[in-house]
Parts: structure tokens; C-alpha cells; sequence
């Protein structure tokens, strides 16, 4: 397989993988295209490569941007915007999980630490249950939180320690 077939295939890999998780297929396309340029890419040339719209491309390469998982690249002389990718995938995958976790499981924490307090007051059989159920489900979100929070303010040093001290 050549490099230009094995590239493709990695992108389109990549945006089947990041539908899966929620994320839209073109901005984890652009994302693959990124990681596996060389050299820094303008919207001309992600929009060529991959096919899309400018109103696509554009849309995409400001969520990567926001992410902090992609950065704008100034090339002297030229006055259209290049963009390149944190090739290091530690501080990317960590960007994109507390960034996630801010987004997904703090509001859902917040909900579940108000209904937890708010279902102790019924001394219902029912209500207990409810309360049990709820309280279980706001203690694995909450230390599943604590988990990324800690995950991603973590060394990679520090990060294979504590999972080596979890499996252990």
C-alpha cells in the first residue's frame, strides 16, 4: 500500500471513528489531515483534499481550534492561513477529554447533585429507591470527574504512575 492510500484510509478512518464519538465527521477529517501533513495546510487546501465546502472546512478547523488540538502556522510572505496539528498525542487526547468533561459530565453532575439532595427528603419506599439509584449515579459521575480532572492535569510520567498503580 502506498503512503498517499495508507493516509486516506487513516483519514477516512478517522471521521468513521470520530461519528462514533460525536464528533462531526469532517471536523475529525481535517483533524487526520492535519496529523498526517508534513507541512502546515491552508483552507484551500484541506477544503481540495478532502472535499468540503469553505463553510465546512471553516467551521471545522475553528472547533479544532478551540479545542486547542490545532494552531494557526504564519508563513512569511503569504497571507492565507495555515494550520498544523499537535502531533503529540498526549496533550491532544487530554485537551479533548477535559474539554469533554467540561461540556458532558460537569452539567450532568451539577443536575444529579441537585435531584440527590432533593430526593433524601422522601422517606418513601419509592422514594428511596430513587434516591439510592441517583445518589450511586451522582457518586460514579462525580469520581469519574475527578478521574479526567486528574488524568488531564497530569505529566505523562505522573499519568503512567497512577495507571500503573490502578492495574497494579
Amino acid at each position: 500500500m502506498n503512503l498517499t492510500v495508507s493516509k486516506q484510509k487513516f483519514i477516512d478512518t478517522w471521521g468513521a471513528l470520530g461519528s462514533e464519538w460525536g464528533i462531526n465527521k469532517s471536523v475529525a477529517q481535517v483533524q487526520a489531515l492535519l496529523l498526517v501533513s508534513d507541512d502546515p495546510l491552508s483552507t484551500d487546501t484541506i477544503m481540495e483534499a478532502l472535499t468540503i465546502s469553505r463553510g465546512n472546512a471553516n467551521m471545522s478547523l475553528r472547533q479544532l481550534l478551540d479545542y486547542g488540538i490545532i494552531y494557526k502556522k504564519v508563513i512569511a510572505g503569504d497571507r492565507k492561513e495555515y494550520f498544523v496539528a499537535e502531533k503529540d498525542i498526549w496533550k491532544w487526547a487530554l485537551k479533548i477529554a477535559l474539554m469533554r468533561k467540561q461540556k458532558e459530565i460537569d452539567p450532568a453532575l451539577s443536575v444529579l447533585t441537585e435531584l440527590e439532595a432533593e430526593t433524601k427528603k422522601d422517606k418513601s419506599a419509592e422514594g428511596k429507591a430513587l434516591h439510592q439509584t441517583i445518589h450511586d449515579i451522582q457518586t460514579f459521575t462525580d469520581q469519574l470527574s475527578t478521574l479526567v480532572e486528574r488524568v488531564a492535569t497530569s505529566t505523562r510520567g505522573e499519568l503512567l504512575l497512577k495507571l500503573l498503580k490502578l492495574i497494579a
